[in-house]
């Protein structure tokens, strides 16, 4: 009896130990997920809203009929304690590909291309297919998401710096299987975008954000924007990315895509996009190739848009609302994030980055339009994918250190003994046999979910919690040991 307390007690010991060291790692950030927050003014609402998705660091442009404020909040470094400032430098993710667009506009303009023209006339090699048969895309449908191409095509883009990772981008997505014949659904898939960069290479004999640069960034004054290859030198102002971890954010040096970088890799602060938003708005000294590119650049052709929802149209890089002359567009990029709402028919804009790829920038963007006409903010809803993901793999890598410290104790502990009766013993292995079916099927399922998703272990070690890649580990150790006692039982009752 005495010896029976004593191995219960030292599992009750080691089970105290593993909440208590976890609690006190996590406890900032789970402290910070669950307090209510304060909503009062717009300073209060964004800096809850960075508490509770861990996000270091963020910078906000609002506009209204062309008087602008900046406001900036958090580390650009939390390391160095280094504040964001108005010239904090940010990756914009997905919200670049307005600037893509723009760049096709003028390409068009100048009689260089037409929106009906098939990507082969640009590229022979393209070549994709639906249902077996060769489709043709057109320029109209990548700028539009309408190409059939899949979402889950981001899992294509090779990492790497090279120039010539852009092409092969296009390469390995050039014989794929389309989920939709081109032009009859709307499916977002970054890899559009870059089809249209090679594109824009191919005709103008430039490098893309050369093009770009020359054309649309110097033009507007954005001198101090550029397009991070990863074969630049970084400068200063430059924020650190993170990710969160078990609740906190971590400095996190993502890996970088070449082939991706006209669908997310800008880098820009909200002193530059103030310029960018006011073109938006029609407001300053705007060339007149491009004050016209950029208009075109808002009208949404039902015919020809992408329909995201009732209402709600996607083209030539923006999500637009017709019946209210709005466009707006999310940024994430696995260590970045933005959102940006343009009001054009009230000319007031918001847009908001962070060092931190979560939903604080769409909520902080959204509250201070909403804040700017007079409506009340919304608290932060739990909604934030990456934040969530983040949580539960935290709790789940808990529950897997317990069940792997309890199944090695009782694995060590050895055989219960013998049973002696024939009739227990064939029931005690049929049980175990069916004990041990289910484990190996997990086992399995734990291996591959994340291809059953359309995943693979690559995109979750660039874009979700490192807790994630922790609770397969200690859950397939859970699942093997389980398998061993299993098996240990099932030779038992055979004897």
């Amino acid at each position: 009896m005495r010896r029976f307390f004593r191995g219960k007690g030292m599992v009750l010991g080691c089970l105290v130990l593993i909440i208590a060291i976890f609690t006190a790692f996590c406890w900032q950030g789970l402290r910070n997920l669950f307090t209510a927050g304060e909503y009062g003014t717009v300073d209060e609402m964004a800096e809850s809203v960075m508490l509770k998705t861990a996000t270091p660091g963020a910078a906000a442009l609002i506009t209204r009929q062309g008087k602008t404020e900046f406001r900036v909040y958090g580390y650009a470094d939390t390391e160095q304690q280094k504040q964001v400032t108005e010239a904090t430098l940010f990756e914009l993710g997905s919200t670049t590909k307005a600037f893509t667009a723009l760049a096709v506009i003028l390409l068009e303009q100048e009689g260089r291309l037409a929106y009906s023209d098939h990507v082969t006339e640009y590229l022979p090699w393209f070549g994709p297919a639906f249902r077996g048969n060769k489709a043709e895309i057109t320029i109209s449908q990548l700028l539009a998401h309408t190409s059939g191409i899949p979402a889950w095509s981001i899992g294509f883009i090779p990492e790497g710096t090279a120039p010539e990772l852009l092409e092969d981008t296009v390469h390995k997505i050039s014989d794929i299987a389309l989920d939709t014949y081109p032009g009859t659904g709307y499916q977002y898939a970054t890899v559009n975008y870059d089809i249209l960069a090679l594109i824009i290479e191919q005709i103008t004999g430039m490098s893309y954000q050369n093009y770009v640069g020359q054309n649309i960034l110097m033009p507007l004054g954005m001198t101090d924007s550029y397009f991070a290859t990863g074969q630049e030198k970084e400068p200063e102002q430059l924020s650190k990315g993170y990710r969160v971890f078990f609740g906190k954010s971590i400095a996190y040096d993502a890996p970088r895509y070449y082939g991706n970088i006209a669908a997310g890799y800008l880098v820009t602060n909200v002193k530059d996009l103030e310029r960018w938003v006011h073109a938006q708005l029609d407001i300053g000294n705007i060339p007149d190739a491009l004050r016209k590119a950029i208009r075109q650049s808002h009208e949404a052709s039902p015919e020809t848009a992408g329909v995201e929802a009732e209402g709600r149209y996607y083209s030539y890089g923006w999500s637009h609302e017709p019946d209210h002359q709005m466009i707006r567009h999310t940024g994430s990029n696995p260590n970045y994030s933005s959102h940006v709402i343009i009001d054009l028919e009230q000319q007031t804009a918001v847009f908001v980055l962070a060092n931190l790829n979560s939903a604080a920038p769409s909520l902080i963007a959204s509250n201070i339009y909403e804040n700017i006409n007079g409506n009340a903010m919304k608290a932060y809803k739990y909604d934030d994918t990456y934040t969530l993901v983040d949580v539960v793999f935290s709790f789940l890598v808990l529950l897997a250190v317990i069940s792997v410290t309890l199944k090695g104790i009782r694995l060590a502990g050895g055989s219960r003994g013998d049973i002696r009766n024939e009739r227990s013993r064939r029931r005690k292995r049929i049980t175990a046999g069916f004990a041990l079916s289910f484990r190996l099927l997990l086992l399995v399922l734990i291996v591959i979910w994340p291809y059953l998703i359309q995943y693979n272990y690559y995109m979750i070690s660039v874009w979700m919690s490192s807790a994630v890649f922790i609770w397969m580990g200690l859950a397939a150790v859970s699942c093997v040991l389980s398998v061993i006692s299993q098996c240990i039982k099932i030779a038992g009752f055979t004897k």
